[in-house]
């Protein structure tokens, strides 16, 4: 059997890592700057995490959620105070993926109806409203027929506030850092007035924080940035360092009903230690004020190059964008300087999601090899 090629392969085989850097196979170092899509919030193999982990697989790793798992009530309230969001209720899956598919069942429950607004270049996982990051619509068309998807543009109201007022929108998805797309932003009168119409047709607006939650932005979640207070809230990558976990938070204003959602392996007990971890990680280190103000040192130092035409991000969710495509440059950057970075939609975008915990001197390093990169 062989695996099906859905994906392209860089010719490297990381079999260890540790803090900002991996190992491959032959023994060569890299500086991980991208972070498997933002996964790793803590740098690899972070001793609290892997202590918590080791313990953990001593007691038990797995059970199903038809018994009580006390550790997802710990996770829950230790979610609430550190994220300041202590009004919702936490459901438990295991990707963001899943996360914004249970979002969007959500939304339909609660209104009834079932068309969904989604935003240009925006990108929510292999889901009903994936359509958004890609013009192959063929390719990530809804699961579900019925749940139409309406892509509109961002930051232009008047297209939003005629779609919405329809009638027929149970849902409207949107990243307040777009991260596939390749980092655009809502501004923050344009994302009040979505809330604001969301309120006003009893539409349910939910704040996709998969790749820019758990203090990537220099905030807990992205949107608060903007003051304001979705109805659902999709969590996932950062959240376990690695481990699959993904979550929704739902408002206290959305009842919870038997059989409404459900899952196998959602907040078992390792998914819950590993988020635990996390969290603990980011209170007692300072990483989200961290991560704000690494992302400050590097808009300065990304200032002084004259190829780059946009810096663009928060905190540590970040792109530059070239007046070029930027595969070649990535190649580079991963085989001549051994940096791993990403792409985006935007071909032009050379994306950079490195562990909370980084450090001025590393930011300093990706800058001296993008230099010699780029010559």
């Amino acid at each position: 059997m062989n695996l099906f090629d859905v994906y392209p392969l860089y010719n490297v085989t990381p079999v260890s890592a540790e803090g900002m850097v991996v190992t491959d196979d032959k023994g060569k170092e890299y500086w991980d700057f991208y972070g498997g899509h933002a996964v790793i919030s803590i740098g690899h193999s972070h001793p609290h995490y892997i202590k918590r982990l080791k313990a953990q697989l001593d007691q038990i790793g797995f059970y199903s959620n038809a018994v009580k798992n006390p550790l997802q009530e710990q996770l829950a309230q230790k979610l609430g105070v550190l994220s300041d969001c202590p009004d919702y209720n936490l459901f438990l899956c295991n990707s963001g993926a899943e996360a914004n598919e249970n979002a969007l069942k959500i939304a339909s429950f609660q209104t009834g109806k079932s068309r969904i607004i989604a935003f240009k270049n925006g990108f929510h996982g292999r889901t009903s409203a994936a359509v958004a990051a890609t013009d192959n619509a063929s390719i990530n068309a809804p699961i579900n027929q019925q749940q139409k998807v309406t892509i509109v543009p961002l930051d232009q109201l008047e297209t939003f506030q005629k779609e919405i007022e329809k009638g027929d929108v149970c849902a409207v998805i949107l990243e307040a850092i777009q991260g596939v797309g390749g980092l655009d932003e809502p501004t923050t009168a344009f994302y009040q007035n979505v809330a604001r119409l969301c309120k006003a047709n009893q539409v349910i607006l939910i704040a996709d924080e998969v790749q820019s939650g758990f203090g990537r932005s220099g905030k807990f979640f992205a949107f608060q940035h903007h003051g304001i207070q979705p109805d659902v809230i999709s969590i996932a990558k950062g959240m376990g360092n690695g481990f699959p976990v993904g979550g929704v938070l739902i408002h206290n204003d959305i009842p919870a009903k038997y059989g409404m959602l459900g899952t196998t392996f959602g907040g078992n007990h390792l998914a819950c230690t590993a988020t635990l971890a996390v969290l603990e990680v980011l209170e007692q280190e300072n990483l989200i004020s961290n991560a704000e103000r690494i992302g400050k040192y590097f808009f300065e130092k990304a200032a002084m190059f004259p190829q780059v035409t946009k810096i663009k991000g928060r905190g540590l969710m970040l792109g530059l964008e070239f007046d070029f495509e930027v595969g070649e440059l990535r190649k580079k950057l991963i085989y001549d300087h051994r940096i791993f970075t990403g792409g985006a939609k935007n071909k032009k975008v050379l994306r950079i999601l490195p562990a909370l915990n980084i450090k001025e001197a590393q930011i300093d390093i990706f800058f001296n090899a993008l230099k010699k990169a780029l010559r």
